[in-house]
């Protein structure tokens, strides 16, 4: 069996995903970083980007709009400020959102329905 690390994906309002992982990446200001067990202890700033998570069973993808990052003791805690499933994105909606924020010049609109539709895109 090979080592697996905890992790909690968890929202201002909510506790999106829990569990088991062998592989986390996740977007920082410096860049992408993959957290593995064992990997050193983190303390860091999520950028919003998709959150993939490899488990025994599969991958598990979600789009995280700021936050931070804590790793210690084989336990990886994403904080976000804003978080969600692939699976939970209404890409019709996602992709009309990015429209409009594009249309009303709104960059911060733009990269948030951005980074959900890849979130989605990496799932499929």
């Amino acid at each position: 069996m090979a080592a697996e690390l905890h992790v909690e994906l968890v929202a201002a309002d909510r506790s999106v995903w829990s569990g088991e992982a062998t592989l986390v990446i996740a977007r920082t200001p410096s860049g992408d970083i993959g957290v593995m067990p064992g990997h050193q202890p983190l303390l860091g700033v999520l950028q919003s980007g998709p959150v993939t998570i490899k488990t025994k069973d599969g991958v598990v993808v979600a789009a995280v709009h700021g936050g931070f990052i804590s790793f210690a003791d084989d336990k990886l805690s994403l904080l976000a400020e804003i978080a969600e499933l692939a699976d939970e994105i209404d890409i019709e909606r996602a992709e009309r959102a990015l429209e409009r924020a594009k249309a009303e010049a709104d960059a911060a609109a733009e990269r948030r329905a951005d980074v959900r539709l890849k979130a989605v895109a990496g799932v499929h």
